[in-house]
């Protein structure tokens, strides 16, 4: 395998690092240019074959989740037909913001490469250091309000999930 500063890479060349994470940008940048959505790009290669791109697609699509990292962990769990990206990568043209990196390790996703920092996408006006802060903060004290209400049914479908034979774990 090769490795840029040690990241493992499933066997790509620096040259086939650098064109993936290039090509990232790249529709990143087309999707500013035409104003299509954010400046934020992602594709993810498994075996060395492009199986997932998305771009920023908040505004176009009325959907807060709609950021590149997910659209590209959509289209490649739909072309896999699994929700496992096991052996991917994922190539960013940003370091990924807290709901997509989350996204990517529900997805199993085993290396991420991204080009910009965050501080550069804050200098832009994309600032998710709140974000950052409020993961680490307990619930009672985060700037959203939240309150956990006791109820007697809370854990019933937990119940049904340990109970239930045909369930797909993941």
């Amino acid at each position: 395998m090769q490795a840029i500063d040690g990241l493992l890479m499933n066997g790509l060349t620096d040259e086939q690092i650098r064109s993936y994470l290039a090509q990232a940008v790249a529709v990143a940048e087309e999707n500013a240019r035409k104003g299509r959505g954010g400046p934020f790009g992602a594709v993810i290669v498994r075996d060395k074959v492009v199986i997932g791109t998305g771009v920023n697609r908040v505004v176009a699509e009325n959907d807060p989740t709609a950021h590149a990292e997910v659209l590209a962990i959509r289209a490649a769990c739909l072309k896999l037909g699994n929700f496992s990206l096991r052996g991917c990568i994922l190539f960013a043209s940003c370091e990924p913001c807290p709901m997509c990196l989350s996204a990517i390790y529900w997805a199993r996703i085993e290396t991420v490469c991204y080009a910009a920092r965050t501080d550069e996408a804050a200098a832009a006006g994309f600032d998710d250091s709140t974000l950052w802060r409020e993961i680490t903060t307990k619930p009672a004290d985060r700037i959203l309000r939240m309150k956990r209400l006791e109820i007697p049914s809370a854990s019933l479908p937990f119940k049904a999930w340990i109970a239930t034979d045909n369930k797909v774990p993941y």
